[in-house]
């Protein structure tokens, strides 16, 4: 029997990597991660957790003004964000020691460098060559910059997280979930905010109802929404940046925000001399067990082609740990996989679209849209949406959908009830909490649509 010096060997210290390592160790394997900067991936470091950070401290200046609605008289708030950054790298770094504490209790090596793969049971880290019965890619994935005149100039969702000052006027260009998190985000710190996207409707990728809910509530709090309109250059003077839109227009700007997308980080890991089979955006081409096409090389996260998300991530490590080590684990459900964007108000969605489920059948639409209960105080125009995609067939409910403050919390539950396969009728019969917003999910009774389904 050939003699590896592990295991299993992972290229990335990110959520996946860090899950599949762990249980892979915890397994009983021998396992030693490759990593060359901190560690806990993007999530950590320039996603999801400084993200959320900033989400939460840019809506305070809405909770300090709906405060007098209440009776509270408050002093003239200030704002400081060089001590928001501050803050915010403190508890990044606190998170960057607790990833290296998981690898050293759960006995993995972590060998601090950048990964190249030699061959499938061959990887080198700078001069060092390791061998392993099993490698796992998981490096994740990083945004890049459309091609125009000038995008030198524009900045990405990673130098955002590490801006030296607050600029005053923004152009953030994308309408996807980093565009709309870091338009509001902005926008609730003060900045003078404009959103451009080429599309007709922000969120184009989930249910119809979020993004058009969501541009006129986004709209409110100030953020300015120029649709179906592209950035042709940018230049840079002595007052700051010109941006240059295909209608002919100019903004001026302090900084310019490009979130248009994000690509797999496969570039100089040598996985194409190994053999490995990579898609056309890079991503590594994998099966149903996360295979690539050379069996002892497997990937996971955002550097596949499937759903990039942490939660993702870290349930296809645990696959991946339990196929390689324990017993399989039944597939990853990546239809019933729910999400929250932070915008301001947030967004919350699982399962299918309305789109999505009329193209398999009739279906029936619950629909709900009202003002939260304590804006009837605060005196606030914010809007809550929720959504219900129902199955006309079964009463299987297919997707729930959901604009509003804590939008994430709200159909994390949800989440579990369309994994268990709940009905419109199992819904109904649910006692809902009062007063609350998520109540109106199990007191909705009246369809405001029936589609028919596609012809056949």
């Amino acid at each position: 029997m050939t003699s590896y010096d592990y295991d299993l060997f992972t290229i990335g210290a990110g959520s996946g990597g860090v899950r599949a390592s762990r249980f892979a160790a915890q397994l009983g394997a021998r396992v030693a991660v490759a990593e060359d900067r901190p560690l806990g991936g993007t999530c950590v470091n320039l996603g999801c957790i400084p993200k959320k950070l900033l989400s939460y401290a840019a809506h305070y200046h809405e909770h300090f003004e709906d405060a007098a609605g209440f009776g509270w008289t408050v002093p003239t708030p200030s704002f400081s964000w060089p001590a928001l950054i501050a803050n915010k790298d403190r508890e990044i770094a606190r998170l960057n020691g607790v990833y290296e504490k998981l690898f050293t209790d759960a006995g993995v090596t972590l060998l601090r460098g950048r990964a190249k793969v030699l061959d499938p049971h061959t990887v080198a880290i700078g001069d060092q060559q390791v061998s392993a019965r099993h490698i796992l890619v998981a490096t994740g994935g990083r945004p890049t910059k459309p091609e125009l005149p000038g995008i030198e100039h524009a900045i990405t969702s990673d130098e955002a997280f590490h801006l030296a000052e607050l600029p005053g006027r923004v152009v953030v260009y994308g309408g996807g979930y980093i565009a709309v998190e870091f338009a509001s985000i902005l926008a609730g710190f003060g900045a003078e905010v404009t959103l451009v996207y080429r599309g007709a409707q922000i969120l184009r990728e989930f249910d119809s109802d979020l993004g058009a809910t969501l541009a006129p509530e986004m709209a409110k709090k100030g953020v300015a929404i120029r649709l179906t309109t592209r950035i042709t250059g940018i230049v840079r003077g002595a007052a700051g940046l010109t941006v240059s839109l295909d209608d002919g227009t100019q903004l001026a700007a302090d900084s310019v925000l490009a979130a248009t997308g994000r690509t797999p980080n496969t570039a100089g890991l040598g996985l194409e001399a190994a053999g490995v089979a990579l898609e056309q955006s890079g991503a590594v081409r994998v099966d149903a067990d996360y295979r690539s096409n050379v069996a002892s090389i497997l990937a996971i996260g955002d550097v596949i082609d499937r759903v990039q998300l942490t939660p993702v991530a870290l349930a296809e490590g645990m696959y991946v740990a339990e196929l390689l080590f324990g017993t399989r684990r039944p597939p990853i459900n990546y239809e019933s996989v729910a999400t929250a964007v932070f915008s301001h108000p947030n967004v919350g969605t699982v399962g299918l679209s309305e789109a999505q489920a009329r193209a398999r059948g009739a279906v029936q639409i619950f629909r709900s849209r009202f003002r939260a209960l304590r804006h009837t105080l605060s005196g606030r125009d914010e809007q809550t949406m929720m959504k219900i995609v129902v199955d006309a067939a079964t009463d299987r409910v297919l997707g729930v959908h959901m604009v509003g403050p804590d939008a994430g919390e709200i159909i994390q539950g949800f989440a579990v009830a369309l994994q268990c396969g709940a009905t419109k009728s199992q819904f109904d019969t649910t006692i809902g909490i009062h007063p609350t917003s998520a109540e109106e999910f199990v007191t909705m009774r009246t369809p405001v649509t029936f589609l028919p389904g596609p012809a056949s």
